[in-house]
């Protein structure tokens, strides 16, 4: 298998255009320390909040094949939908579709979700808050042809801050970054793999086109509910 073909950006060069230059903007905040006391809440330096944001952006090019199921697929177009252009990539010869996971829009997530818990101890309020944003995103989860798995790219971010704040003021941002990224891939991809052998994608990649976008905004999110809640870092919960 040409592990080349599976690296791809996710998103039209014009829209992750856009998200470069919204995490431009927040890295300048960062070094202004405008967001400071945001990124501390959080239990990151300015050095990791850098790494986390660039870090899932330059990622979400590269998809780790897993499996393959058989299938036949169609290649080399942009989808539209939610709003969203979705680039399908193009594909000669391959005898069904790969299941694959996007470093940017999975991996990450998961390893700075795991961080979260480890550090906070917010197992049962992430846990909680996690099945509800699961169960909503696998209601409004749509299968598109050609492309896998698609939600709309503010439902993630909507649903995981109103059930942070409702679950825990002080601990929301953590929470929602949990929930937000957890509850996505779970709710999208994860409970949906059953349904990728007939839509005929060359590649589908949990966290990656129709799923990344959304994570990504929830991270930016999580920042933006520490910054305007109580300053100051979280003490850990025993």
């Amino acid at each position: 298998m040409p592990v080349s073909h599976t690296h791809y950006l996710p998103l039209t060069p014009v829209v992750f255009g856009i998200l470069f230059v919204v995490v431009a903007g927040l890295l300048i905040l960062i070094q202004l320390k405008v967001l400071r006391y945001a990124y501390m809440r959080l239990g990151l330096s300015s050095q990791g909040a850098f790494l986390l944001l660039l870090g899932s952006l330059i990622g979400s090019y590269f998809n780790i094949p897993v499996a393959m199921i058989p299938g036949q697929h169609v290649t080399g177009q942009i989808v539209h939908m939610f709003g969203m252009d979705y680039v399908i990539p193009h594909v000669d010869a391959w005898p069904g579709t790969v299941i694959a996971v996007n470093v940017g829009g999975a991996v990450i997530p998961v390893l700075m979700s795991t961080y979260l818990l480890l550090r906070y101890g917010v197992w049962l309020s992430a846990a909680i808050a996690t099945a509800i944003v699961a169960a909503v995103i696998h209601a409004l989860a749509n299968p598109v042809p050609g492309l896998g798995i698609a939600v709309p790219i503010f439902a993630p971010a909507l649903i995981t801050s109103i059930t942070a704040f409702l679950l825990s003021r002080y601990y929301a941002p953590q929470i929602a970054y949990i929930a937000g990224s957890m509850g996505t891939l779970i709710g999208a991809d994860l409970t949906n793999l059953d349904k990728i052998g007939g839509l005929g994608a060359p590649i589908a990649s949990i966290g990656g086109a129709g799923t990344f976008d959304g994570i990504f905004v929830t991270g930016i999110l999580a920042v933006l509910l520490a910054s305007i809640t109580s300053p100051g870092p979280a003490p850990r919960m025993r």
